[in-house]
């Protein structure tokens, strides 16, 4: 049987192009102070929707109350960052990219905040 050159030279040149783009300088994280101004200086959906995926604790604390034990706390962390990929998938799908208004990233917040950490038994 041939030895298959071509194909260890694809897979090895594919592995090259992984490490090599992996080594590259990761982009800094959104701060608040970022979404100020959004009219002036609109931001990719993708950063926004990282900045508010970022705020996954701060939901937790406000969805469970001041009372709250931590293992409560630390259940509805990992419970929400389960859930980070089908509500990342969906927050692309249903808002626009940029994001250029307040209203806009509202919406995006709301929604992400009840896809991350839904809240049974509230009245809307």
């Amino acid at each position: 049987m041939k030895f298959p050159k071509v194909t260890v030279v694809l897979v090895t040149a594919a592995l090259l192009y992984v490490l090599w783009d992996q080594s590259g300088e990761q982009p800094e994280p959104v701060d608040a102070s970022r979404l100020a101004n959004l009219h002036a200086n609109p931001v990719e959906l993708a950063q926004a929707v990282d900045w508010i995926f970022n705020q996954i604790p701060e939901f937790c604390r406000d969805a469970g109350g001041a009372g709250e034990q931590a293992k409560h706390h630390q259940a509805c962390v990992s419970a929400a960052k389960a859930r980070t990929s089908s509500c990342r998938r969906m927050l692309y799908e249903r808002f626009p990219d940029p994001v250029a208004t307040g209203a806009v990233l509202r919406d995006i917040t709301l929604t992400a905040m009840e896809c991350l950490v839904p809240r049974s038994g509230l009245v809307q």
